[in-house]
C-alpha cells in the first residue's frame, strides 16, 4: 500500500465516484468520524452504516488495502496527528472505562514500551550515538508535551558534554535566534509526537539547511519529524484521553543517553566525582543516614 495515511481522506474522497451505495456509505462514515471509525472491528463499523461486514472488508481492499486490519491501522495512524483535544476525550471515554482506568494505562504503556523494542533499529540507534559524541554542538528542542523529554535529555547531557543547548522557546522568533549558529558539524535533536509541533519541524528544517545533521526522536517513520531529519529514533506512543502516554518514548531517551555515558565513562565518572563533593559542601540533597 503506497498511500499515506494523512492522504486516505483524500484517496476515500477522490474514489467516490466508483463505490457502491454500501460503499458510500463507509465512506461518509469513515471521513466525517474517522475517529470513531479507528476503533470499530469491521462487523461493527457494518452495524453502524447498515451494511454487512463482508462489505466493510471489499471496501477496505477497493481503495487498496490487504485487508480491514491494515485499513484501521491507517487510521489509527491518522487520528493521532488529526484529533483535538476534545475529539480525544470522546475517544477515550469508549476505550477506558473509568473503574479500570489505572489497569487500562499501565497495560497501554506496557504493549508501546513492548512494540518499540520489536520494531527500533539497532543500528540507526548506534549511528545517533556516534553522531551525538562527535558534534560540535547539541541542540535539543521539543515543545508541550514533548518539552518533559526534551528537558530530561538536556539535563543529562549537561553533565555529559560542555555543548548542549537546550532551546527554549515562548515565541518562533525567540527559537530561530538560539538557533541561528546552527551549522555544519553540529547535530539538532528535534523531538515531537502527535500531535507533532509545527515549531520543532521549521527549526528542524532550518539546522539541515544550514548544514547541522538533524535528528528526529517520534513515533514513526512516516512522521513529519523523520521525512526532515537525517537520522529517525522511533519510539510508540500513545493518547490517553487528552494526555500523550510518552512511557515508551522516556525509555527510549533514557537507553540514548546511558549508550552515550557508557562511552564517555572515564570522564562522566570524574563528572560526578567532582558533583557529589559540590553537593554534600552546599547541601544540596538530603542527608539520610539509612543510607549512607
Amino acid at each position: 500500500m503506497e498511500t499515506k495515511n494523512y492522504d486516505l481522506i483524500s484517496v476515500i474522497e477522490d474514489s467516490m465516484k466508483g463505490f457502491s451505495k454500501g460503499q458510500k456509505l463507509i465512506a461518509n462514515f469513515i471521513i466525517n468520524r474517522y475517529d470513531k471509525a479507528a476503533f470499530m472491528t469491521a462487523a461493527k463499523l457494518g452495524d453502524e452504516v447498515g451494511v454487512s461486514e463482508s462489505t466493510v472488508v471489499r471496501f477496505a481492499n477497493e481503495i487498496g488495502y490487504d485487508g480491514y486490519p491494515q485499513l484501521q491501522k491507517e487510521l489509527r495512524k491518522l487520528i493521532k496527528s488529526k484529533l483535538t483535544s476534545i475529539q480525544r476525550m470522546e475517544v477515550s471515554s469508549d476505550r477506558i472505562k473509568d473503574s479500570n482506568i489505572l489497569k487500562s494505562v499501565l497495560l497501554s504503556d506496557m504493549d508501546k514500551i513492548k512494540i518499540t523494542l520489536e520494531e527500533i533499529d539497532s543500528k540507526i540507534f548506534d549511528n545517533i550515538v556516534e553522531s551525538i559524541l562527535n558534534a560540535k554542538k547539541i541542540y535539543i528542542l521539543g515543545v508541550r508535551s514533548s518539552a518533559p523529554l526534551a528537558s530530561f535529555l538536556g539535563f543529562y547531557f549537561n553533565l555529559i558534554f560542555n555543548n548542549v543547548r537546550l532551546v527554549h522557546t515562548t515565541s518562533v522568533s525567540e527559537m530561530f535566534e538560539q538557533i541561528i549558529y546552527a551549522s555544519k558539524g553540529d547535530v539538532m535533536i528535534g523531538i515531537s509526537f502527535p500531535r507533532y509541533s509545527l515549531r520543532t519541524i521549521n527549526a528542524m528544517k532550518y539546522a539541515k539547511k544550514q548544514g547541522s545533521k538533524v535528528i528526529a526522536i517520534t513515533d514513526s517513520n512516516d512522521s513529519p519529524l523523520a521525512e526532515n531529519s537525517d537520522l529517525a529514533l522511533t519510539a510508540r506512543s500513545d493518547m490517553a484521553s487528552f494526555v500523550d502516554s510518552l512511557v515508551a518514548p522516556f525509555s527510549v531517551v533514557n537507553a540514548l543517553i546511558l549508550a552515550i555515558a557508557m562511552r564517555r565513562k572515564d570522564y562522566v565518572y570524574d563528572v560526578f566525582e567532582n558533583l557529589e563533593k559540590i553537593w554534600c559542601e552546599y547541601g544540596v540533597y538530603e542527608k539520610n543516614d539509612k543510607n549512607l
